[in-house]
């Protein structure tokens, strides 16, 4: 009888124990079969180019093709939800922006937590902001932006692409420090926001530095100062916001998420597929040229910076009332 009994736990601790090996041998492997990278945005914008990048140098890396799948709307909603419903078997990946940080302090009917859905993978780079505006606006400096707002309260236009995106919170932030009054006109979109501010109907707006470079260089926008802590190569005459409004800083960042319960060994692996990218002078100096700041950081690195950010607009968002459902 105790021979039976003993005979019949050995069994069952056998068939506890077969489900481990598959999943470490997977991860042994990784990958065996080509990556899903989903992208919350159009074809040929700025963060589906750096993600073809990074896509690409994975690939070489990795022995397997990383294929970016486009999946705009929702404020890039749509692109967090395809992931976190994915198995977590490292062969549905997310290009984290901001905005997909940002989901669940915006909309309260989401039917996922970035944060805990979302497991950090590796960072990508910082994007810059810059603070543009008309070349007939009066102020020439931040300081002077700051004086004319205060004396013109609510009657300086703000553009952004959108409620809610980061070139609108960004104004926002500037607001709750600088103590003025903007007033904020959203758009749908890049274009009709900077067609407005070309048009002058309105007159300022945070935007990233390689959406609006050509415009500057042109002379068809003016740069007041660059939201970095310091200042940067694609614009080095131009200062920062902070040299006015101590404290003041603002990046955009991209980086790489997947399913939570995705194994640690395969995130280990990602991990250094894109530090090893990063190191890559080609790769860096294009990343560079799309308007990032390449920043390699391990998973657990990521992960903090993802709750300092959203800990930071979580109070600015507060602070405008933005909510957007």
């Amino acid at each position: 009888m105790k021979l039976h009994r003993r005979r019949i736990l050995q069994l069952a601790a056998g068939a506890a124990a077969v489900p481990v090996l598959p999943r470490a041998a997977a991860a042994l492997d990784y990958p065996t079969r080509p990556v899903r990278l989903i992208v919350g945005y159009t074809a040929g914008s700025a963060p589906d180019i750096a993600a073809r990048l990074i896509g690409q140098a994975l690939s070489d890396r990795r022995g397997q093709q990383f294929v970016i799948e486009n999946k705009p709307g929702a404020g890039t909603n749509l692109s967090t939800e395809a992931v976190v419903r994915a198995t977590p078997d490292g062969y549905t990946l997310l290009e984290i922006a901001t905005p997909n940080t940002l989901g669940n302090l915006l909309h309260a009917d989401l039917s996922f937590d970035f944060v805990r859905d979302i497991a950090p993978v590796g960072y990508i780079g910082a994007t810059p902001f810059v603070v543009i505006v008309t070349p007939s606006f009066p102020a020439q400096t931040i300081a002077e932006l700051i004086a004319y707002a205060k004396a013109n309260p609510g009657k300086v236009n703000m553009a952004s692409n959108g409620a809610g995106n980061l070139t609108h919170i960004s104004g926002e932030l500037f607001k709750m420090m600088a103590g003025v009054d903007l007033f904020h006109v959203p758009y749908h979109g890049e274009l009709e926001a900077q067609a407005d501010l070309l048009a002058g109907r309105a007159q300022i707006m945070f935007d990233p530095i390689i959406s609006c470079l050509g415009q500057i260089k042109a002379g068809k926008l003016r740069a007041l100062a660059v939201t970095t802590p310091k200042r940067v190569d694609l614009l080095p005459d131009v200062p920062t916001v902070s040299e006015t409004v101590p404290g003041y800083e603002v990046t955009g960042g991209l980086g790489i998420g997947a399913p939570r319960d995705t194994p640690a060994e395969i995130i280990d692996k990602l991990n250094a597929a894109i530090k090893a990218a990063l190191n890559d002078d080609a790769v860096r100096g294009r990343l560079v040229e799309l308007g990032n700041i390449p920043m390699a950081m391990s998973s657990a690195e990521y992960r903090k910076q993802i709750a300092d950010e959203n800990a930071k607009w979580s109070k600015v968002i507060k602070f405008a009332g933005i909510k957007l459902g």
